[in-house]
């Protein structure tokens, strides 16, 4: 019997591709949206989301009503964000997201999880002990601030309004963006104040 040669990764990928196709299980508008994720999909859109929030109220409160719809508003939309919720983070109480089945983000508008987020460590330490890990990743809350862990699902992908920064009247959206990190999308960091 003759050694068959490998197919070469291309036709590899475009025989997956076909295959996925023909069964119905992606369409091509699909692939053409996953070939453009790293490109589209960051967590400066989730950014840009906060600061229209921060300096626009009837924005903030279509948001809090249907973060999917508002994010889509902005052109956030795709895969991983047809079920978003917007939690505002208040004086008085501080979110924090977490996926511990898997690494679930609503990725239109948080990009790809990072690393720590995926970690088995996280999905479990931080349901248990939230104000704990926060402050192992660097965010000391006062004791009179309440922690509230939310766990995101198929169903449901969060992300957190953090707290706008004291001395940021007068910014621009643009300057407000660049003070929301991916951390702070997800609750493990505070927006950063202004330099």
């Amino acid at each position: 019997m003759k050694k068959q040669e490998m197919a070469s990764i291309e036709q590899r990928t475009q025989a997956v591709r076909d295959a996925l196709l023909e069964q119905g299980l992606v369409t091509a508008s699909d692939l053409d949206t996953f070939a453009h994720m790293p490109e589209d999909w960051k967590p400066e859109n989730g950014a840009a989301v906060v600061a229209r929030a921060w300096t626009d109220p009837d924005f903030c409160r279509r948001l809090l009503a249907d973060a999917t719809a508002a994010c889509a508003e902005l052109g956030y939309k795709g895969p991983q964000g047809e079920y978003i919720v917007a939690l505002e983070d208040t004086p008085a109480q501080h979110n924090v997201i977490v996926c511990t089945q898997c690494s679930c983000t609503a990725w239109p508008v948080l990009g790809l999880p990072p690393d720590w987020y995926k970690s088995p460590e996280y999905r479990a330490r931080v349901v248990r002990e939230p104000r704990r890990v926060l402050k192992e990743m660097g965010l000391n809350l006062s004791p009179d601030i309440g922690v509230r862990v939310w766990e995101t699902s198929a169903e449901t992908r969060y992300m957190v309004i953090p707290l706008r920064p004291a001395g940021t009247e007068g910014f621009s959206e643009e300057a407000l963006a660049a003070l929301v990190s991916r951390e702070a999308l997800i609750g493990v960091a505070m927006a950063s104040e202004p330099a």
